[in-house]
């Protein structure tokens, strides 16, 4: 598998992935400043790219996944839920998208936002277990995504913790995890520079996951000042501004 991520000053990821045999990938989570860095990637690893994921729709920063899906021909995926204002190719709960000999499994974790998703990735010529986890802005290092973008806070933290608790808490403790943001994000509060973790890890360490449902829900409602340009950027990345 080729793999590569791309790390921001102000912790945010973007990932470039595929199979290198088959030369078909994906990116997931592109900011549109830097579609040329990933298209020159790809290009340099005989990788086309075939899909572009956005975990959710991105309140820190300008998505670039629908030029980057433009340029390519890629198909510009978003969950069902989401509500933007244009045609987009919708993903849904247990979806598998096949590149070659790796495989992603959509897996809906809404609690961020109602359209987040996490991505399961397997390379099949490593073997057929799942090898990391892209979880966006749902699980942080030593963190959790915050809840309050959509406006009812306390419903989300609770459908967030759900998300964790059903759908990415039950996979093998040795899973890599890659998520959508490290320190210097806010996106979350807490989490730490560290860009890369393992559910062992984090249900060993993470402060938030040990808790009960309404424990958690008071825990994570609690949450950063939203910056000044958030509703903007949300606007931009619904298609509305």
């Amino acid at each position: 598998m080729i793999f590569r991520p791309f790390y921001y000053d102000k912790g945010c990821a973007a990932y470039v992935f595929g199979c290198g045999s088959e030369g078909i990938g994906a990116v997931v989570d592109p900011q549109a400043s830097d579609v040329d860095t990933y298209l020159a990637f790809a290009d340099a690893k005989g990788l086309k790219i075939a899909e572009v994921v956005d975990t959710h729709v991105h309140a820190d920063h300008a998505s670039g996944a629908r030029t980057l899906a433009e340029r390519t021909g890629a198909s510009y995926r978003l969950h069902r839920d989401a509500d933007v204002a244009f045609p987009f190719d919708p993903l849904d709960d247990n979806e598998e998208i096949v590149l070659g000999n790796t495989r992603l499994r959509v897996l809906h974790t809404p609690g961020h936002t109602p359209e987040s998703v996490c991505l399961l990735v397997t390379d099949l010529r490593r073997g057929p277990e799942p090898w990391f986890l892209l979880t966006g802005d749902t699980l942080f290092v030593g963190a959790v995504g915050r809840p309050d973008l959509p406006g009812q806070v306390e419903k989300s933290a609770g459908d967030l913790y759900d998300s964790l608790h059903e759908k990415v808490l039950p996979l093998p403790d040795e899973l890599e995890i890659y998520p959508g943001h490290f320190a210097g994000s806010a996106c979350g509060a807490g989490m730490s520079g560290k860009p890369s973790t393992t559910i062992g890890f984090e249900k060993r360490f993470n402060p938030v996951l040990s808790l009960d449902r309404n424990a958690f829900i008071d825990a994570v409602s609690v949450v950063p000042e939203k910056p000044a340009d958030m509703v903007e950027l949300m606007k931009i990345n619904r298609g509305l501004a």
